[in-house]
């Protein structure tokens, strides 16, 4: 099956009624080398002029959704999306704030929710990404009080009066939190984790119960789903993955996970029978699994945009493939 074609497939996003492409791109990797207290968390390798092509590239295939966050490389990450895309504004732009960053060391230096902060981080956003308004602004730290997410919803909702933000979201797993922000008026969309390894059907009906869309982050979990790792590999120290933090499961001392390896292993056929790459299959598994779902794979270079966009050609998992996908896994 030919994949070098436009992309036209489309999802709405939650009660914004906005339409996406049903597939994004998230913007983490290309924001480059980050620490934070001194540990790596960010991505070794990256290279600048790549990024921007592969951007351009995803563009050109008909992506109409990016999500960054002040956070990726420090600010790196938007500065190189607002020098790609700042005469796009058809391209709608997802970003995040809660972090304080120090852009000259690229390191983060602590959280920050206040309604002080959320306004300087915003301005500084839209200074990086060079647009006057965000279509969609998160919450990227939102395990706080209920009173401290009242405060955090009357200020995004004045940035939406102001016409400095288009609609808001929170990127939490956590669906009692998420329930605070949910009703807010211009609350419209969730990012949560999941992929075909881990499910998360809580947050996926608390979205269905609100009309919010679902935003995928680690669709492809952080690469072990792109086909490239196995038990003998091994991830550089500079890298997030090589010296990972408590959240991120699928590796371990560097090296990608066994259990999640054995469960990779137990569904690869699954994933692959009709032609796809590893990559392609689980990103149809994610869209089989939600009508809402929009995944955000992770890219730094030309090659894995179109590995990742080449799966809208083949479109959902059928609906017995994604049965026997959870079979295997037990989920039935």
């Amino acid at each position: 099956m030919t994949t070098d074609h436009p992309v036209t497939t489309t999802r709405r996003l939650g009660r914004s009624g906005l339409a996406v492409s049903a597939l994004g791109m998230g913007c983490w990797a290309i924001g480059g080398a980050m620490s934070v207290d001194g540990e790596p968390r960010g991505y070794a390798g990256t290279d600048d002029q790549e990024s921007r092509s592969a951007v351009l590239r995803a563009v050109e295939r008909g992506v109409t959704l990016f999500d960054t966050a002040d956070a990726y490389g420090a600010g790196h990450s938007e500065r190189l999306l607002g020098a790609a895309l700042h005469d796009r504004p058809d391209v709608l732009v997802a970003t995040k704030f809660g972090n304080v960053i120090d852009e000259q060391r690229r390191r983060l230096v602590g959280h920050d929710v206040s309604p002080g902060h959320v306004r300087r981080a915003l301005a500084a956003s839209l200074r990086r990404l060079r647009r006057d308004r965000i279509d969609l602004y998160q919450i990227h730290t939102p395990d706080v009080s209920a009173a401290q997410a009242d405060d955090l919803v009357a200020v995004l909702e004045e940035c939406v009066a102001a016409g400095t933000v288009r609609w808001w979201g929170v990127s939490t797993d956590d669906p009692v939190k998420a329930a605070w922000y949910a009703r807010g008026p211009h609350c419209t969309a969730m990012q949560v984790q999941l992929n075909v390894l881990d499910d998360n059907r809580a947050m996926l009906d608390l979205c269905a119960e609100y009309d919010l869309g679902v935003l995928c982050r680690s669709p492809l979990a952080m690469g072990l789903l792109g086909g490239r790792y196995d038990a003998a590999s091994t991830l550089p120290d500079d890298d997030i993955r090589g010296r990972q933090p408590e959240w991120l499961r699928w590796f371990r001392d560097g090296r990608p996970d066994p259990a999640y390896l054995g469960r990779l292993d137990a569904v690869r056929a699954q994933l692959t029978a009709d032609g796809r790459s590893l990559a392609q299959g689980a990103l149809g598994w994610i869209w089989a699994h939600d009508e809402r779902a929009v995944p955000l794979p992770g890219f730094r270079d030309r090659g894995q945009v179109d590995d990742n966009t080449g799966a809208l050609a083949y479109g959902p998992l059928s609906v017995e493939r994604h049965d026997a996908v959870e079979a295997a896994l037990d989920r039935r």
